[in-house]
């Protein structure tokens, strides 16, 4: 069955469901600016609108819009920061 996760004080939500990749969420953030941590390896496709990623060790952000995906190592923390209403996908490896 699915679950519901919910995350800074309702600015980010998700629905985690088995995909034939193996586990995943798909949700959506507000906007904002947030940090996540990891406890598997993350492969984030942007559905819809756009988010900035600061990874481990980079001092940049970059931005992925509707369609780019991007990795995050297992057990690191991630800045994202949104202008708008933000739809994703995750697949946890």
């Amino acid at each position: 069955m699915f679950k519901h996760n919910e995350y800074f004080d309702g600015k980010v939500k998700s629905i985690a469901f088995s995909s034939e990749e193996g586990p995943a969420t798909v949700g959506v953030m507000a906007a904002g600016e947030f940090e996540f941590g990891t406890d598997s390896i993350e492969v984030m496709t942007v559905v819809s609108g756009s988010m900035e990623i600061k990874l481990p060790g980079s001092e940049q952000w970059k931005n992925f819009t509707a369609g780019d995906h991007f990795t995050v190592q297992k057990g690191v923390r991630f800045g994202v920061r949104t202008q708008a209403d933000t739809s994703y996908l995750c697949l946890y490896k």
